[in-house]
């Protein structure tokens, strides 16, 4: 359809419908809006205990930790899954949570070590393909679902939370919010001021999970087959 037959089209609808043609669009008021009710009002500390319990619903593991004791909980956790190498997002978080000389200690140990470097292209996604754990830093995090949003960029690529076979996010505490009402919201708040987010969000929720017509649940199809949040009381 060109785009002369198409506004003569769009014309002919509008006056069948008796009014003039709209060329914005308006977004609906809705008189009844219960999302805005769910966790209302709770604060941090309630939005951990309900991202808890939720993480026992979808398999997911959940500690808890400081940025001082985050090294110590991470080792921990990579210890219980057997892993010995590790790709995880760059970027200055690393620098402010004590990652970068964390990942240094493992490397000197004799781990596998890949932070996400852009500069490396392919080679970060091969050495992900191979890698025990992915580590990432969740951007926000929706209590109510147990997911994890992740603003993939040049320090966070997509292979990290997707090709490993174990899946372990840093969660700061500062990034819960109730559900994905809010994260929504959120995001384009950010869009609208000009701030860019990401091309890719991706929104990741425990392990992989796939149910065929008979309801067998099969675990690490579509991606990792663990996963582990850690949340980060003061980051």
């Amino acid at each position: 359809m060109t785009i002369h037959h198409r506004e003569h089209f769009l014309n002919e609808i509008a006056e069948q419908l008796g009014r003039p043609r709209r060329t914005e669009v308006e977004p609906p008021v809705y008189s009844v809006q219960p999302q805005d009710r769910v966790l209302a009002g709770a604060r941090a500390d309630e939005l951990v205990d309900v991202l808890e319990k939720q993480c026992e619903v979808i398999h997911t593991n959940l500690e808890k930790a400081t940025v001082e004791t985050l090294p110590e909980v991470l080792r921990k956790v990579l210890n219980a899954y057997g892993v010995r190498s590790v790709v995880a997002a760059g970027g200055p978080r690393n620098q402010v949570s004590g990652m970068d000389e964390f990942y240094d200690r493992l490397s000197g140990e004799g781990y596998e070590v890949r932070v996400w470097d852009e500069q490396e292209g392919r080679s970060n996604v091969e050495f992900a393909e191979r890698a025990g754990a992915g580590i990432v830093f969740s951007d926000l995090t929706l209590a109510e679902s147990g997911t994890v949003a992740l603003f993939n960029d040049r320090f966070n690529g997509r292979s990290i939370s997707l090709l490993p076979e174990t899946f372990i996010a840093i969660v700061p505490k500062s990034t819960l919010v109730p559900r994905m009402t809010q994260a929504g919201r959120l995001i384009h708040a950010e869009e609208s001021k000009g701030n860019p987010v990401s091309s890719c969000v991706s929104f990741v929720t425990g392990p992989s999970n796939s149910a065929d017509i008979e309801m067998n649940l099969i675990v690490g199809v579509h991606g990792p087959v663990k996963a582990t949040y850690i949340v980060v009381d003061d980051m």
